[in-house]
């Protein structure tokens, strides 16, 4: 799988330099739609090619996904990864035995997630998470959600979570990595970690919760609380 280079020399360095570039930037600290989706657009647009300039990009699939997935393995099953990117987490989907669909609302990072892994499986495409196609509603076996809903604020927020909870098949799993954060708390995003509360809407959308593993990721002196929660539709 390609992807190793988050490490290496002077990466860390230029996203921290990307991150202050492309905070100046309309629509970096939430804004209407048209303003977050130029944002998005901008941040692929202006890496150059350099993954050190798109600050979600690790370059390597997320560790709490690859250890779910090692114990649910796809068995030719359909998954989507909502927010591809630059296609590492698709990949990790696909490589389980998935059927697996990546979308991006940023064509430039689909053709980067191509362009990185030349013969891969997966059906990468550009879409939006909020003009879905009509034959992906209920379509997935396996919907994988990870950092969308924390990069979105306000109006945008509140619709996401019934689009992303559309996807998910009959009997099917929602799988969901985020940032969390106390119920009332006011982060000054992005991102925007969910709250206990936001996390259980899904339970309004036709989905039972079957499953929460909170973990922490440190960076520098940081510890940032995540959660890895599995849902199910039961209609």
């Amino acid at each position: 799988m390609s992807g190793a280079g988050a490490d290496k020399p002077g990466f860390m360095d230029r996203r921290d330099a990307a991150r202050e570039r492309l905070d100046g930037l309309l629509g970096a600290k939430g804004g209407k739609r048209e303003d977050r989706s130029a944002w998005f657009d901008a941040v692929y647009e202006t890496a150059g090619g350099d993954a050190a300039a798109v600050p979600w990009a690790d370059l390597a699939p997320k560790a709490e996904l690859v250890d779910w997935l090692a114990a649910h393995p796809g068995k030719g099953a359909r998954a989507v990864d909502v927010g591809c990117g630059l296609g590492d987490n698709a990949e990790a989907l696909a490589a389980a035995g998935y059927r697996t669909t990546g979308f991006d609302l940023s064509q430039r990072a689909v053709e980067w997630a191509r362009q990185r892994f030349p013969e891969s499986t997966v059906d990468y495409r550009a879409g939006d998470l909020f003009d879905l196609p009509a034959e992906w509603s209920g379509g997935f076996d396996l919907v994988h959600e990870c950092y969308t809903l924390q990069a979105l604020s306000g109006d945008l927020r509140e619709r996401a979570f019934a689009a992303v909870a559309s996807l998910v098949a009959p009997g099917g799993r929602l799988l969901v990595l985020t940032r969390t954060a106390p119920e009332g708390s006011m982060p000054d995003g992005p991102p925007w970690p969910l709250t206990p509360s936001e996390l259980e809407r899904f339970s309004t959308l036709g989905l039972e919760h079957i499953d929460r593993h909170p973990y922490e990721i440190r960076k520098g002196e940081r510890v940032i609380g995540h959660v890895r929660d599995v849902w199910r539709r039961t209609e």
